[in-house]
C-alpha cells in the first residue's frame, strides 16, 4: 500500500494556476471593505491580481467595489498602450478603471525610488476618491525575496529585513498584498490558463537598476539554498520577532515616560520625556526603538535613518554614563538635533521635542 501524501506533497506546485478556493482564502481579509483600489500596471503579476479579485468578488453577493488603477509614469512610450490594454480587460471583467499620470519633473538620479513614491502617492489619492479602504498590490514571494536581499546589502536592521507585510500603512492608506506568499510562476500560470494577456516591461530586465541585477543573481543563490522561498521565510521569521519586540517597546514606553508637571496625559506630538535611570537599564534594541519612535513623532524631516539613530543612541548612552568620547568625563548633558527633533538631557529627564526652526542662510543674530 502506498504511503499517504503529506500536506506539503498535496500543496500546489509553483507552476499550478490559482484555484477559486485559494482566491477566496487569499482575499477573505478584504471581504468587508467598502471598496478596493487594485494597482494594475499591465504586467503578469498585477493582471493576475485583477483577474483573481474580479472572479472572487463576482462570486460574492456583497463583495467590495473594485477599481483598477494604472499609473503611467511617462517614462516609456509603451506605457500608454499598456494602460489601454488594462482598461479594456478591466471593462471585460466588469471593473471600473482609471489611468493616472505622473506629471512631475523626473529626477536625474534616484529615478526608480522617485517613481515608486509617486506611484503610491497617486494610488492613495485614487483610493480616497473612490472611498476605498485599501490599495491592493500584486507583490509576490519573488518580490519579497528581492526586497530582503536589497535591504540585507544596505545593512538594514530587523524591521527592514522583515521586508513587506501582508498589510501595512502608506501615505495615509492601508496597503494590502494578498499574493505575497505565492510565487510569480503561479500568477503567470493562472493568466495562461484563463487566456488573459499581459504586458512585458523591459525595465524589469534592465541591469542598470538594482532589482533586475539581484533578480539575475537568484539562480546562483538558489543553487546554494538561498531561493525565494527561503528568503521569504527569513522575512516572515524576522517579522514575527519584530512584532514581539514592538510589544516590549510598548510596555517599556509606558514604564519610563515622564509626564510634564501638571499634566494628566502624555502628548507625544508636543514632545516626550524618559526617566534616565530606567532608560539605561533597558536592552539596547529597546532603547534604540524608543528613541526612534519619539524622534519620528515630533520630527519634521521624515523618518529618522537607522544609522544616524544608532550614532545618537551611542552618544546618549555615553552622556548618561558620564563619559564622552575617549572616556573623558563630561557633565552628563546632551543637546543634539536629528530629523527635525531636538534630543536633550538633564539630570532628571531625557527630552525629545520639536527642533527650533533653522535660521535661513546668510542671517545672523547680531546687527
Amino acid at each position: 500500500m502506498a504511503a499517504s501524501k503529506t500536506a506539503q506533497d498535496q500543496a500546489p506546485e509553483d507552476g499550478d494556476p490559482i484555484s477559486a478556493a485559494e482566491a477566496e482564502h487569499l482575499f477573505a481579509p478584504l471581504a468587508t471593505a467598502p471598496a478596493l483600489v487594485l494597482a494594475v500596471s499591465g504586467g503578469p503579476d498585477s493582471m493576475a491580481l485583477m483577474w483573481l479579485a474580479a472572479r472572487w468578488c463576482g462570486a460574492r453577493a456583497d463583495g467590495p467595489r473594485l477599481v483598477a488603477v494604472t499609473v503611467d509614469h511617462g517614462l516609456r512610450p509603451e506605457a500608454r498602450r499598456e494602460a489601454q490594454m488594462v482598461k479594456q480587460i478591466a471593462r471585460q471583467l466588469g471593473l471600473a478603471h482609471r489611468t493616472l499620470r505622473w506629471r512631475d519633473e523626473k529626477p536625474a538620479a534616484g529615478l526608480p525610488e522617485a517613481a515608486r513614491r509617486a506611484r503610491y502617492r497617486l494610488l492613495a489619492a485614487a483610493a480616497r476618491r473612490a472611498g476605498a479602504s485599501h490599495v491592493v498590490t500584486a507583490h509576490t514571494r519573488d518580490d519579497q525575496a528581492e526586497t530582503v536581499l536589497m535591504r540585507l546589502l544596505r545593512g538594514s536592521g530587523i524591521v527592514g529585513l522583515a521586508a513587506m507585510a501582508a498589510v501595512s500603512e502608506r501615505d495615509g492608506m492601508l496597503l494590502a498584498r494578498p499574493l505575497l506568499a505565492l510565487p510569480k510562476a503561479r500568477l503567470v500560470a493562472t493568466l495562461r490558463s484563463a487566456g488573459v494577456v499581459f504586458a512585458d516591461d523591459p525595465t524589469n530586465r534592465d541591469l542598470a537598476y538594482t532589482r533586475p541585477r539581484l533578480r539575475a543573481l537568484m539562480p546562483a543563490l538558489a543553487a546554494e539554498g538561498g531561493d525565494a522561498r527561503t528568503l521569504a521565510t527569513l522575512a516572515a521569521r524576522l517579522g514575527r520577532a519584530n512584532a514581539a519586540i514592538e510589544l516590549m517597546v510598548d510596555d517599556a514606553e509606558k514604564d519610563i515616560t515622564l509626564l510634564a508637571a501638571g499634566s494628566r496625559a502624555v502628548r507625544p506630538d508636543h514632545g516626550q520625556m524618559f526617566e534616565p535611570r530606567a532608560f539605561v537599564a533597558l536592552p539596547a534594541e529597546i532603547r534604540l526603538r524608543l528613541l526612534m519612535r519619539a524622534i519620528n513623532r515630533v520630527g519634521t524631516e521624515g523618518p529618522v535613518e537607522l544609522g544616524k539613530a544608532e550614532a545618537l543612541l551611542d552618544r546618549l548612552d555615553r552622556t548618561l554614563a558620564g563619559t564622552g568620547g575617549g572616556g573623558t568625563p563630561t557633565p552628563g548633558r546632551l543637546k543634539q538635533t536629528l530629523a527635525g527633533a531636538l534630543v536633550s538631557t538633564t539630570r532628571d529627564a531625557i527630552r525629545i521635542t520639536p527642533a527650533p526652526p533653522r535660521r535661513p542662510r546668510g542671517t545672523s543674530g547680531g546687527r
